[in-house]
């Protein structure tokens, strides 16, 4: 009798969960919220930032140190919370982030000097440098890989339209009740956010779908994160990301100041022209992440169709911020810094996805904070260097000019990274995952 052997087993797909749509659009909903709050806590400093250094009398230089250290911790903190999320659940995750908020807006309303403003930038920022990576992964636990485009977008616009909202409001927060009631106000709402979000939030469904091993989103076996990291998709979705967060980090930090002071903008003018960029930055959002889902439905490659469209807006964006300090007329160059500070917004929900398609669900949320995490480090010397430049140079606007150049050639540069090396079905391929075309997915 021949004897009994055993077969190795065969990798399965495991069923699809049944999907909750009203409850993923409820999550989607308070994320998208979220992501308002964040970025309005991002933006409260530089909108505040002339009267807050004519109160305190502040140079550029210890202005910027201020506005970078909103990022001496982001960084790492989106990297140790990623590896977290493999163990603790995003309702969790986010609700403390979120208190965290609420408690950073407090030491400058107790004493208004540069220790209690950089004090409460450094937790904030820390707070919030696990918030677009964490957010992105709860809200892929609600949608399956060939649906998420629009919810990617929704999220990432909740960025734009935090700015959108911000800039009007807390300006006239700003000029009605003094800088300090902005930040009065965003505590507040960071904490009720906090308290819906642990009566509300809850991981969803799609947290170990497709779990056949080694299937991408799936939780077989876990790959070495140096074979993840090194993949071509991985270090072009942090390449694009690092263009868009050099960007998106002056924005915050001195696009005010310098439509204010430049451009001779009053506030409210300053604060409009603001709103409408990150207007303009959210209709590409909501416009191009469906096309994008589009194109992947007719079996456009995640290369031409994700990747290329985040690349070639990192780059499109840095020609405009290298030709706008050189534009006299108003209304030309105000669409030029449209372009430069609001095309970006495309790379961010884009590196998430093609990233997510070269990782396993059970380490995607380490990896997406390790892409943040690296990917936002501009941050951390783009504002700093700009106050430096100002200071040093001949004129304000001459070390303005100066600052956008080399915000330019950084952006271009990693545009160009960016197209060149995101492939992900390539790398799917290399590391033994199934990356399974959009259109045979659904």
């Amino acid at each position: 009798m021949a004897p009994h052997t055993t077969a190795p087993p065969r990798h399965t797909t495991a069923p699809t969960p049944s999907p909750d749509r009203r409850r993923a659009w409820l999550i989607t909903a308070l994320i998208v919220t979220f992501m308002v709050i964040n970025f309005a806590d991002k933006s409260v400093l530089g909108l505040a930032a002339v009267p807050i250094m004519d109160e305190l009398n502040l140079s550029n230089s210890t202005y910027g140190l201020i506005s970078s250290s909103f990022y001496f911790l982001f960084s790492l903190s989106g990297l140790l919370v990623g590896f977290l999320s493999t163990r603790l659940s995003s309702r969790v995750l986010l609700f403390a982030m979120t208190l965290l908020w609420a408690v950073a807006q407090l030491p400058v309303l107790a004493v208004a000097s540069v220790p209690t403003l950089l004090a409460g930038r450094i937790l904030l920022g820390a707070a919030e440098g696990p918030a677009a990576s964490m957010s992105m992964h709860a809200l892929y636990k609600w949608f399956p890989p060939e649906r998420r485009a629009l919810p990617s977008a929704l999220q990432i616009g909740g960025a734009a339209l935090g700015t959108l909202i911000a800039a009007p409001l807390v300006t006239w927060l700003i000029e009605a009740y003094g800088w300090r009631s902005a930040y009065a106000v965003l505590a507040a709402v960071s904490a009720i956010w906090a308290l819906v979000w642990w009566r509300t939030g809850h991981d969803g469904p799609y947290d170990h779908a497709r779990a056949g091993a080694g299937a991408v989103g799936g939780t077989g076996p876990r790959l070495p994160y140096r074979r993840l990291l090194s993949t071509g998709t991985i270090l072009g979705s942090i390449a694009s990301a690092f263009g868009a967060a050099w960007a998106l980090s002056l924005s915050h930090a001195w696009l005010p100041a310098y439509l204010s002071t430049e451009l001779d903008m009053s506030a409210g003018s300053a604060a409009t022209t603001i709103s409408i960029i990150s207007g303009y930055g959210l209709v590409l959002l909501l416009t191009v992440s469906p096309a994008v889902d589009a194109l992947k439905a007719r079996g456009v490659s995640s290369r031409w169709s994700s990747g290329a469209a985040q690349s070639i807006a990192v780059c499109v964006a840095g020609c405009a911020m290298a030709a706008f300090p050189f534009v006299e007329s108003t209304a030309p160059r105000l669409l030029l810094i449209g372009l430069a500070f609001g095309t970006i917004a495309i790379a961010i929900p884009l590196h998430y996805m093609t990233a997510a398609e070269v990782v396993p669900t059970s380490q995607r949320g380490a990896v997406f904070g390790i892409v943040a995490g690296l990917g936002t480090l501009p941050g951390l010397v783009a504002p700093s260097l700009t106050g430096h430049l100002i200071d040093a140079a001949d004129s304000p606007a001459d070390g303005y000019t100066t600052a956008f150049l080399t915000a330019a050639a950084v952006m271009l540069i990693a545009g160009v990274l960016a197209l060149t090396t995101i492939r992900p079905e390539r790398d799917a391929g290399r590391l033994g995952l199934d990356h399974q075309p959009m259109d045979e997915a659904r």
